[in-house]
């Protein structure tokens, strides 16, 4: 068990969440959201949560197994043409995962999602987290529109507005 993973768990607190992610930001991202999808056959979701329950934190649950269990949670696997991605941010370890639904992932790979995370995770060192959360979202929808470009019968089957934890 970590101490120091399970400290910045225990000291993260609604008000950092929110001078993190105020809601204009959360707004802009919302925005970067539904410009996106006007590009590509794809869905993006952002959740950040600002730490972990004390159940799963103690267990060990990991940020990438929390962004697994969200993206079947979020149902972000069930859309028509299987290319729902979920950017995930565990604020309180600024770790970002990114899943991605079968048809994207087949696609884009292991090695694209990674570079966008790292990417962001270098903005979020520097508490640029309206940057970094944009910027990554540019960059899945690179990957979106090449793989996914938009078409006949484009339709948002995800929500934009992001959600907070």
């Amino acid at each position: 068990m970590n101490s120091q993973r399970i400290r910045r768990h225990l000291a993260m607190t609604q008000g950092r969440v929110n001078r993190a992610f105020p809601s204009a930001t959360l707004t802009r991202i919302e925005q970067a959201i539904k410009a996106s999808e006007n590009d590509h056959m794809g869905d993006i979701r952002f959740v950040v949560e600002g730490a972990l329950d004390t159940a799963p934190l103690f267990g060990g649950l990991s940020a990438r197994a929390r962004a697994i269990e969200l993206f079947s949670r979020l149902r972000i696997w069930d859309t028509e043409h299987n290319s729902g991605v979920l950017i995930y941010l565990l604020l309180a370890d600024r770790q970002v995962e990114i899943v991605a639904d079968r048809g994207i992932h087949a696609r884009a790979g292991t090695r694209a999602w990674s570079t966008i995370c790292a990417a962001m995770e270098s903005a979020f060192k520097k508490s640029n987290f309206e940057e970094g959360v944009v910027d990554g979202i540019r960059a899945v929808t690179d990957q979106l529109t090449e793989h996914f470009p938009a078409g006949v019968g484009n339709r948002n089957e995800l929500p934009d507005k992001p959600l907070v934890l």
